[in-house]
């Protein structure tokens, strides 16, 4: 199991819904949490991404310097930059941290947001222009000289001579919980990624994209997000989580579900429907209480230590084998989770980084030498 930690770019704190002693997503306190995630023996941290966020890609930059290991999952809009430029920012990234970059392929499900970006695709749209946009992407990074003429996408003699360590390119995560999603992470991706629902649930979606990759002849891995809350006995787990919504009032949760209702996502569909259940207690030990006020990952695993674990071993036999975690507030809780769930859990240690080999030089436009593209 490949357990990932979460890093708060939008802000921390130990409540949902206030900003009682809330964190500030300052480099200082990220740097903390990257670092405890490093040390603890996280495979890597998904770094998100949108309007309230700071930027993941200069964020993960910043951190590269303070780690050693761990990987950066950093979420990126397709439709926010062209692919050329976003495989060189991939290439940069992945050669100065030494193959410590992963991407998260994130369509976008808030037609407003995207809106503010100049983005005006529907809900399909958006993952057809997410299929052309890494075809070219791909092709790219592995170094080739690219034509591409598309519906949404266009380039000409596009290539990125700074080739990536990871080889033909860093992996690409990818969610989607509807038809179009499914087909698109199939065809294109390396992981699809899913938040937490009913086990049933998440194994009827996995056996969708499954039969999916293999009409293109492919085998994809899996990822599971969703929260954590695990303490020494079930009460005191209860007890915490109940804590954590203690201050949301029903105008808050009704704003955010009115919210919620207006995305053009089947994910956040489906997690606002756990959350609006009179019981938030929607499988053993999966609570949708977290998504009462917080858009995405909605659900959280709540119990002693042993039901936790025995909770994510029963995803892991569905197939899924990359854990993104996260809990409030996400340093203590980074430490907590590592404590008490990873003496419980087959956690593989993230490999060292890779070095950047030179390929064969050439002359740059300003006359200096280069790292050429090789042909693979």
């Amino acid at each position: 199991m490949d357990i990932f930690w979460f890093l708060p770019v939008h802000g921390d704190g130990p409540y949902l819904g206030s900003q009682v002693d809330s964190r500030p997503a300052t480099l200082a306190y990220l740097t903390e949490i990257a670092q405890a995630a490093d040390r603890r023996g996280y495979h890597g941290v998904l770094v998100p991404c949108g309007k309230a966020c700071e930027e993941p890609y200069i964020v993960s930059a910043a951190l590269i310097a303070a780690t050693e290991r761990l990987r950066f999952l950093v979420a990126t809009r397709p439709s926010s930059m062209t692919p050329t430029f976003a495989a060189r920012l991939a290439a940069g990234l992945d050669r100065l941290s030494g193959g410590r970059f992963y991407l998260n392929v994130v369509a976008g499900g808030d037609a407003a947001e995207l809106a503010g970006d100049g983005v005006f695709l529907d809900h399909d749209a958006r993952y057809a222009q997410a299929a052309e946009f890494f075809t070219v992407w791909k092709r790219v990074l592995a170094g080739e000289t690219v034509d591409f003429a598309g519906s949404h996408v266009t380039v000409k003699g596009a290539t990125v001579p700074l080739r990536p360590v990871q080889r033909p390119h860093p992996p690409l995560f990818f969610g989607g919980s509807s038809p179009a999603g499914h087909a698109a992470v199939a065809e294109h991706f390396d992981t699809y990624l899913t938040w937490a629902e009913p086990p049933d649930a998440v194994a009827a979606k996995l056996k969708d994209v499954r039969t999916r990759a293999a009409a293109h002849g492919r085998t994809l891995s899996y990822g599971l997000r969703v929260n954590i809350i695990v303490r020494e006995t079930e009460a005191e787990a209860w007890a915490a989580a109940e804590k954590l919504i203690s201050k949301i009032d029903r105008s808050a949760v009704e704003a955010a579900h009115g919210a919620f209702r207006r995305f053009e996502s089947e994910g956040q569909r489906r997690m606002t429907e756990l959350a609006s259940r009179p019981d938030l207690v929607v499988a053993p030990n999966l609570w949708a209480g977290v998504g009462l006020v917080r858009g995405g990952a909605g659900t959280a695993l709540v119990g002693n230590p042993r039901q936790v674990a025995d909770r994510l071993l029963e995803y892991r036999d569905l197939g899924i084998d990359s854990f993104i975690l996260s809990g409030y507030p996400h340093l203590e809780e980074a430490h907590r989770v590592a404590d008490l769930l990873f003496p419980l859990l087959p956690v593989t240690a993230p490999p060292p980084a890779a070095q950047a080999a030179p390929d064969v030089a050439f002359v740059s436009p300003f006359g200096d030498l280069q790292p050429a593209r090789s042909a693979s």
